[in-house]
């Protein structure tokens, strides 16, 4: 069996995901375009994957609706799948490959990693994205909130399956025990301390919520919150560096902030880094925090488990409910609350004894969650498909489809 997975640009998690579902099947890999209009990834090798790309030449952006949609059916017609493998519903790549699958009654199974609060719901659109969505045969998502919310939409359970959002676990696990401490960035100046530090890694864009975690890590650091969570003290060793990787349009409001708060000696931003330089950054840090308002999963904090981290992770990601065990391998906190999160920061950094049985516990949890989940649900979706859901008629589904790329 044929089965054609498709995603706009080929990252180092895509890869990963893609190349174990080959175990399992015959993958036709279909990337949108060759580059990413919002990650600065470095060309991704597809070794030993039928690899084909909509366009060669840079981002699916580039491409207008009626050139996008000539080159899928042509595509297609070449590869002749027997299954779709769709990333999402919202995306014109995503909406155009579900009308061909329609067309030509090809079973369509939706990758999808929304909640029912990664963004204000309207009853309109969402009656109309659960017409749409009824056109899949079998759906493979996140986690246990993302489930949810294809059932919320009409979509039967029984043909929902969990594994979508993983990391080559791996690639994690053994680079950080392969690395040295005490490693520098490459960008002058810029040094990333050898004792343990808090880690983060994020655009800097405004849901990552990153002004608020540097209140709290200067909340932190002040030690004007005392701990309400136990009674140990708090000592000078205990007080750790805050290394945030990326970049983003926040950069100068970020760099001043840290001004302001007098924190250039302790916070370090050594830029966005790309995925070979990642684990070297893993191994040195201390615990690793997520601080997003709104995050559909956050695959960062994967990363972070796999290389063996305590993680405190915002409530408001999607990852949080099935990757964090509470006081387990970390902790989740209203994003809002820079108070409680210092408090969080407070108690890692001084409890070396239970940040590493906590470390343990992200690998053990993590194990479940890696690429070979990913081609597990897979399957089990694929065999769902083969007895297809009721679908519109295409003269029904194509102007929902058009009126949603006009979106």
């Amino acid at each position: 069996m044929k089965v054609a997975i498709l995603f706009d640009n080929f990252g180092p998690y895509h890869l990963a995901r893609l190349k174990a579902a080959s175990d399992r099947c015959d993958v036709l890999a279909v990337e949108f375009g060759s580059s990413s209009a919002e990650y600065d990834w470095v060309a991704s090798e597809a070794s030993g994957l039928k690899r084909v790309v909509l366009n060669q030449q840079g981002s699916s952006r580039a491409l207008d609706n009626r050139e996008f949609s000539s080159r899928i059916e042509t595509i297609f017609k070449d590869l002749r799948p027997d299954v779709v493998v769709v990333p999402g519903w919202g995306s014109r790549g995503a909406l155009l490959s579900l009308l061909w699958c329609v067309r030509h009654r090809v079973p369509a199974i939706v990758m999808s990693e929304s909640t029912a609060w990664d963004e204000k719901r309207s009853a309109v659109k969402e009656w109309i994205k659960g017409l749409i969505v009824s056109n899949f045969s079998a759906a493979l998502v996140g986690g246990t909130p993302h489930k949810s919310y294809m059932e919320r939409l009409g979509f039967p359970g029984d043909r929902v399956f969990l594994g979508y959002d993983a990391v080559d676990n791996s690639f994690f696990s053994e680079g950080v025990r392969s690395s040295v401490e005490g490693l520098e960035s490459r960008e002058e100046g810029e040094k990333v301390p050898a004792r343990p530090y808090f880690l983060a890694s994020a655009r800097f864009i405004e849901k990552k919520n990153l002004p608020r975690l540097i209140r709290a890590y200067a909340t932190y650091r002040k030690k004007l919150a005392p701990s309400t969570l136990d009674s140990r003290p708090v000592t000078p060793d205990s007080s750790w560096d805050l290394v945030l990787l990326g970049d983003g349009e926040l950069r100068l409001e970020l760099e001043k902030l840290r001004s302001e708060l007098d924190l250039q000696e302790c916070l370090r931003m050594p830029g966005f880094k790309q995925y070979a330089e990642l684990p070297g950054f893993y191994a040195g840090a201390g615990a690793f925090i997520h601080a997003s308002t709104t995050e559909q999963w956050g695959l960062v904090v994967n990363e972070a488990m796999a290389s063996g981290l305590p993680v405190i992770v915002s409530n408001r990601c999607g990852c949080a409910a099935d990757l964090v065990e509470e006081g387990g391998n970390g902790w989740t906190f209203d994003p809002t609350d820079e108070g409680r999160l210092a408090e969080l920061m407070l108690r890692i950094s001084s409890g070396k004894d239970e940040r590493e049985a906590m470390g343990l516990k992200s690998l053990q949890i993590i194990e479940a969650w890696g690429p070979e989940r990913f081609a597990g649900g897979l399957i089990s979706a694929i065999g769902k498909a083969q007895a297809p859901l009721r679908t519109l008629p295409v003269f029904l589904l194509s102007p929902l489809v058009q009126l949603s790329l006009k979106r």
